[in-house]
């Protein structure tokens, strides 16, 4: 689990300088907000104040405010997430246009392979699920739209990473060492880098057990009009039911299909290809 302060600084909400217009008591209670997980779906007061390492008092003040806008509830002594705050992300996935642009391809994966299919970009040294199409398969480690993982233990976060520019990228190599997940994982800065650089020579990544076991996915950058890498797409399945050799050799060419195809799409929404920027 990561720290408070290091979700912070993932937020951008951490160091350096920001904006005289910048509003404190806003990124507070966005920081509340984003608190809430699958591993932390009811808090109490303290427990809010210890995840997002804000004083009590101000940690209460963010509560009681979106207790009175409808995005948290309370339940005894503990806190809780709303669905009003579900509006907050259907509004993006509305006026940026997703399903039109980013479902179609995802979808068309999923029913080429029978994997699922899911496009990321950055959020820090994190993945940020912005589109993803399942299969009816159970997997241990669950996606969506909104989930988050470690760049460095999956495919889509290193074929992003690898792309990135090189200050970028030298930055999320400084985090290091990274969390273990199995002992597959790359942790260190030397072999994630060394790592990174081939994934930019030949154009992708494929991920084995890396982040769990049992799970194998390839991914593919998708660059901007500018050439700069803004997100990633990948496939990933089960290893009962396909090899590494394998799934590369067969969805790699579907993948970059597909990324051509939303690059191109791209084209046609700018709006949408400035949000995924970094």
């Amino acid at each position: 689990m990561e720290s408070a302060g290091a979700e912070a600084e993932d937020n951008g909400v951490a160091g350096g300088a920001k904006d005289p217009e910048f509003l404190s008591t806003l990124e507070r209670g966005l920081r509340v907000l984003k608190a809430f997980d699958e591993d932390h779906p009811e808090m109490t007061l303290s427990e809010v104040a210890a995840r997002t390492a804000l004083p009590p008092a101000v940690a209460r003040r963010c509560l009681i405010t979106l207790v009175e806008l409808g995005y948290v509830g309370q339940h005894e002594r503990k806190f809780l997430l709303r669905p009003a705050v579900l509006t907050i992300g259907s509004a993006f996935s509305a006026s940026m246009q997703i399903e039109q642009v980013v479902l179609p391809p995802l979808q068309s994966l999923r029913d080429q392979t029978g994997d699922s299919a899911s496009l990321s970009v950055m959020s820090g040294a994190n993945i940020l699920y912005v589109a993803h199409v399942s299969t009816d398969r159970r997997f241990r480690v669950a996606a969506g739209v909104g989930t988050r993982f470690p760049f460095h233990a999956t495919s889509l976060g290193k074929a992003l990473a690898a792309n990135l520019p090189e200050d970028e990228r030298a930055a999320l190599l400084a985090r290091a060492p990274f969390q273990r997940f199995t002992e597959r994982t790359v942790t260190e800065a030397a072999a994630l880098a060394e790592r990174l650089t081939l994934i930019a020579e030949r154009g992708y990544d494929s991920a084995l057990d890396e982040l769990d076991y049992g799970i194998v996915s390839v991914a593919v950058p998708i660059f901007g009009r500018d050439k700069r890498v803004i997100a990633s797409i990948n496939c990933s399945t089960s290893t009962t039911r396909i090899s590494q050799d394998e799934l590369v050799r067969t969805r790699l060419p579907l993948l970059r299909q597909a990324a051509g195809d939303i690059e191109a799409a791209l084209k046609r929404w700018p709006a949408l290809e400035a949000s995924l920027r970094p």
